[in-house]
């Protein structure tokens, strides 16, 4: 039978929080009540990205729908999300959504494009957010907003079931996972390639300033292409090996986009430590077997010795680096959900590709939230956003508060809650209290239903995605994997 775990929802106050904290031999501050702005919440005080204002410590993480056309405009889906991060009261977002910098490195046929054929539709979508802001607060003077840069590498799929992966490296394990040969070299993306793609970084962080967004985002982060190069030890020439080869494409194109755009400010997504591809064991999940590749040449963040513990001394040279190299701040995540979502997402409710957790998940949640306090206390300067909360549920906004107040944290980021509860971030610094009907249970709905072709979406809490017919084919693909389970 599967591990059972105490639901959060389950807890009924701070003090049982913190007794199952306790239980679990784990370390993460809670305060018992929420404050509001007028009571001086840690989360309402304002904080500087590069030359920017950020009027409170809430941020917005990409939130990607698979709703955009097919030629990477936005959909009335798009900005109805749009329209909604607007409205949530969170002062930083960061990038919106992925946008990809070629059409065939989108992750999936309907993710939106960050080229210059787009540039109508992004500046859709940055006003529609604005109005919205504007229309719910008054201003937009302490808003920064950013535009995620993304090529998604080893998981792109530009059209409808086709995957088209462009890796940095072979890596035994996950081209054993993801069907890809280990002796095809045509799947390997070449120098010359690379080189290529810096241009279209480039040009898409200008269509990007060009249309108002205040920073952009080069990801590298959950197993995408940039953050593959920075684990490519066997890849020969210059953007592997080393840690000076396999950061080389990174900074390069750090480089050439504060060169050209020297009044565009830049943030990084980094998946400061990554583990090795879990699959579905006979109760949980279990790790690939592995034993054969030791000392783990893959990945970045990882114990070489023992790849299921991180080991954080190059991301955090990393990111001295990337202060040095003038990046304004930095969004620390892990893992990738293609391979290690328990990692990455915790969640209770696996998606369909994935498995039952095989830890609480909030041994997931203390993890990722304590490697980013390890992170910020090495490099204090560079402004640090946190992932990892959405699973805190009723108490997110308890942890997130005493995070911030205690410095482990500058801002924290909000993902799948944003789905289900939008205006949690507005409701604490306005209200100091939730609508607990609204908070996200971690259902992995969102998940799943892209992993069929359908719009992603909080299809459990959200009348708007409850009532469509992808409800219908949702519940439908689930009944199915249960029976067939």
């Amino acid at each position: 039978m599967p591990p059972t775990y105490t639901k959060i929802a389950q807890l009924k106050s701070p003090d049982a929080l913190r007794e199952r904290l306790t239980e679990l031999g784990l370390d993460l501050p809670v305060d018992d009540t929420i404050l509001t702005a007028a009571q001086s919440s840690p989360l309402a005080a304002p904080v500087r990205m590069g030359p920017h204002t950020i009027g409170n410590r809430w941020c917005i993480h990409p939130m990607e729908g698979w709703d955009a056309h097919p030629d990477g405009s936005p959909s009335d889906l798009t900005l109805r999300r749009w329209e909604r991060i607007g409205r949530s009261g969170a002062k930083l977002v960061w990038g919106g959504e992925a946008a990809a910098v070629q059409p065939d490195g989108r992750a999936n046929p309907r993710q939106t494009l960050a080229t210059p054929d787009n540039r109508a539709g992004l500046e859709q979508l940055i006003t529609r957010l604005r109005q919205a802001h504007r229309a719910r607060f008054g201003t937009t003077d302490d808003l920064v907003v950013g535009l995620q840069l993304t090529h998604s590498g080893r998981f792109a799929c530009p059209e409808p079931a086709q995957r088209q992966p462009l890796i940095a490296a072979h890596h035994p394990l996950l081209d054993a996972k993801f069907g890809i040969e280990p002796d095809d070299e045509s799947v390997v993306v070449s120098d010359a390639e690379l080189e290529q793609l810096f241009d279209r970084y480039v040009t898409s962080a200008g269509v990007a300033r060009e249309v108002g967004f205040q920073f952009v985002d080069i990801k590298a982060c959950h197993g995408y292409l940039l953050h593959e190069l920075l684990g490519a030890r066997r890849r020969p020439g210059p953007y592997g090996g080393d840690f000076a080869g396999r950061t080389r494409a990174l900074k390069t194109i750090i480089e050439r986009v504060r060169h050209t755009y020297p009044d565009l400010t830049i943030g990084v997504r980094l998946s400061a430590f990554d583990t090795v591809p879990y699959r579905p064991g006979a109760d949980c999940g279990e790790p690939v077997p592995h034993a054969q590749h030791l000392p783990y040449e893959f990945g970045f963040g990882i114990d070489a010795s023992n790849p299921l513990q991180y080991d954080l001394r190059e991301p955090i040279r990393l990111l001295r680096e990337l202060h040095a190299w003038g990046v304004a701040a930095v969004n620390i995540t892990c893992g990738s959900p293609y391979y290690c979502p328990h990692i990455q997402r915790p969640a209770l409710f696996p998606p369909s590709d994935g498995y039952q957790p095989p830890e609480d998940p909030l041994v997931g949640v203390c993890r990722l939230i304590q490697a980013a306090r390890e992170c910020h206390a090495a490099v204090p300067e560079l402004l640090c956003i946190g992932t990892g909360y959405t699973y805190l549920q009723d108490y997110l906004p308890h942890v997130a508060q005493a995070v911030v107040r205690d410095h482990w944290i500058d801002v924290v980021g909000m993902g799948r809650m944003l789905l289900a509860y939008p205006e949690l971030p507005s409701d604490c610094l306005e209200r100091g209290s939730l609508q607990r009907k609204r908070i996200c249970r971690t259902f992995s709905d969102c998940t799943t239903a892209p992993r069929h072709g359908l719009v992603s979406g909080c299809y459990p809490l959200d009348d708007f995605y409850k009532t469509r017919p992808d409800a219908d084919v949702l519940k439908e693909n689930k009944q199915r994997m249960t029976n067939d389970g």
